[in-house]
């Protein structure tokens, strides 16, 4: 599995393109959604689904754009339903102008445990609350990666001071985290990748101030 790795928006998110032959699945299609279309039209991509960490404006503005090309749903936790029913309102505050962001049209909840992609993609969804109620971790065991969103940065975490953040769920997803085997490689919603084994020293830091 190829992975590609583009940061977009004024947040500067990662989204990632997963890549498999000629399929593709996209984790957070954060925005500049006609940069997401022309990446996979250039390299002759068939886009077959996007998956999504949790559903803050910033990981999710695209969606709804790149299902007008490809009727395809994005996943996600119904958790969170409620910010992706705020999303215009909650980009516009943090953004400082109103962004034109299309409605998502084919939403699929991601539920706990293992959804396989066919011959092309196999990975588990690990439910890591805490940042958002509905946040999850996308874990690939055969390539020892999980995609983390803003559950776990390099060197530091998810921020939990909003009203539906929630610091005990929060500290039990990076436990769970911390359970991955130490080779397993984190790529998440900002920044730089990192790995658990990198990690372990911050992560039980974090545990001890939560």
């Amino acid at each position: 599995m190829k992975i590609l790795r583009f940061q977009l928006g004024q947040l500067q998110a990662n989204t990632y393109f997963l890549i498999n032959e000629d399929k593709c699945l996209i984790i957070d299609p954060a925005d500049e959604a006609p940069f997401i279309l022309e990446e996979l039209q250039r390299r002759k991509l068939k886009l077959i689904g996007m998956l999504s960490t949790h559903g803050h404006f910033d990981h999710v503005m695209a969606a709804g754009e790149i299902q007008l090309s490809f009727k395809v749903p994005l996943y996600i936790n119904k958790k969170d339903q409620f910010l992706l029913d705020r999303l215009q309102e909650t980009a516009e505050y943090f953004l400082g102008f109103k962004p034109t962001i299309l409605s998502i049209k084919k939403i699929v909840p991601s539920t706990a445990g293992s959804r396989l992609g066919g011959k092309n993609f196999e990975y588990q969804i690990i439910l890591t609350p805490g940042h958002t109620p509905g946040s999850v971790s996308y874990y690939f065991p055969k390539d020892k990666i999980v995609f983390t969103g803003d559950t776990l940065f390099k060197g530091a975490i998810g921020r939990y001071d909003f009203s539906y953040c929630n610091k005990e769920d929060l500290k039990k997803s990076l436990a769970l985290l911390l359970k991955l085997p130490g080779e397993t490689k984190v790529l998440t919603g900002h920044g730089e990748e990192t790995s658990i084994k990198e990690e372990k020293e911050n992560l039980s830091k974090f545990l001890k101030i939560l």
